[in-house]
């Protein structure tokens, strides 16, 4: 099943507002792949640096809570989201090639996804400035909106920590 690549990069916030021109490039360093569910793409704590588009079906994102104990236990990961068509994954790592922070699995057979290595991507924002810099403004806006919803999710975890201890308390 192959599929057309333009059409899957244009729906990816990560590569908007770039021309058509821009977007073929960007298609030249693509490596389309299938995968069957409960496939891990990425495992937490692991070093990788390549980023994903989804072009169809879905991937779960999950965190082990252990991570963060101070014994760092291996607990059972916890799904934290469902990502779908469009929508990227492991873009982190093309900013601070750092460790993964959550394991990526497979949720729908024959999910297709777009493999764009960092190395590749860098190349090419380096060799076309304009280009890079609208990667990087969107990656950039990405991160902001993810960093937001995740501070968001904070603050109703501790709202509910408080609520349940007044209640607890009483």
């Amino acid at each position: 099943m192959t599929k057309p690549v333009i059409p899957i990069l244009a729906l990816a916030e990560i590569f908007d507002s770039l021309t058509d021109t821009q977007l073929q490039l960007v298609a030249a360093i693509c490596e389309p792949a299938i995968y069957s569910k409960g496939e891990i793409l990425i495992q937490e704590n692991e070093s990788t640096d390549e980023m994903y588009v989804i072009g169809e079906g879905a991937v779960e994102i999950l965190v082990n809570p252990g991570f963060v104990s101070a014994t760092q236990q291996e607990m059972e990961s916890v799904v934290v989201a469902e990502l779908r068509p469009g929508q990227v994954f492991g873009e982190v790592s093309l900013v601070d090639q750092g460790i993964r922070s959550a394991t990526v699995r497979i949720s729908r057979d024959k999910t297709y996804v777009l493999r764009i290595s960092r190395e590749r991507l860098m190349f090419l924002c380096n060799t076309y400035p304009e280009l890079g810099y609208k990667v990087m403004k969107n990656l950039a806006a990405d991160l902001a909106l993810k960093i937001r919803h995740t501070d968001l999710t904070i603050r109703q975890y501790q709202l509910m920590l408080s609520d349940t201890a007044n209640n607890v308390g009483k």
